[in-house]
């Protein structure tokens, strides 16, 4: 899941001083579990904004904003309403609000487009309200050899070969409070009985699969 929170009011504010009718635009996926995109959240923001004296001329929760075909969809039904706006608030991820303006001038819609959150990280819903980031999107998965815990991610060094030397009683020489991934690594290998796996050297990181922007096709 993507997480993210959503952008201070008088930044989003700031964004829209020169226009007077907009067009909203939530996610009915990562944004509104987040509760920063949804449609709750999409109404309080209608009525932020006219109370500041903007128009608001629609909005629609898209599911999920980061599809192309959904939002051209929703576009069409919305057309007169996007149309008569002067520019599109998207409540949604960065991918969502680059999908929002791709799709929009695909079908000839194009408007401004206006970012309503900040994309933290891919995490874990560990309870409600309560986000944990345990993947980098590295493109070089580890997991089989570190027992299922990403040490690119839960390391704060990335380290790829056991602890630095400044972890301490299982915990991160960077955060005191949060537990160091290579105990964390150590104690699930001991679990499962291959620690052997300590003993290999994992090789420097292959960064070339990290060259952005990346794109996948997948076979017919």
């Amino acid at each position: 899941m993507i997480i993210m929170e959503q952008k201070p009011f008088e930044e989003i504010l700031s964004f829209l001083k020169d226009e007077k009718s907009i067009f909203i635009v939530g996610c009915a996926q990562c944004a509104t579990v987040c509760k920063v995109g949804g449609e709750e959240e999409v109404k309080a923001m209608k009525d932020k904004l006219e109370s500041q004296g903007k128009k608001v001329s629609g909005w629609v929760v898209i599911d999920p904003a980061c599809q192309s075909v959904e939002v051209k969809k929703n576009f069409q039904a919305n057309k007169d309403k996007i149309t008569s706006s002067d520019a599109i608030l998207v409540m949604a991820c960065g991918n969502g609000i680059q999908s929002v303006k791709d799709s929009a001038e695909r079908i000839k819609m194009a408007k401004p487009v206006h970012p309503g959150c900040n994309t933290l990280f891919l995490g874990e819903v560990v309870r409600a309200g309560y986000f944990e980031e345990k993947c980098s999107l590295c493109g070089d998965c580890l997991l089989e050899v570190t027992g299922g815990i990403c040490p690119v991610t839960r390391c704060s060094k990335g380290l790829l070969n056991g602890p630095c030397g400044g972890s301490s009683e299982g915990k991160c020489e960077v955060d005191p409070e949060r537990d160091c991934g290579w105990a964390l690594i150590y104690e699930e290998l001991k679990k499962r009985g291959k620690l052997d796996r300590m003993k290999a050297i994992q090789p420097a990181k292959d960064h070339s699969k990290l060259i952005k922007p990346r794109t996948l096709t997948l076979g017919s």
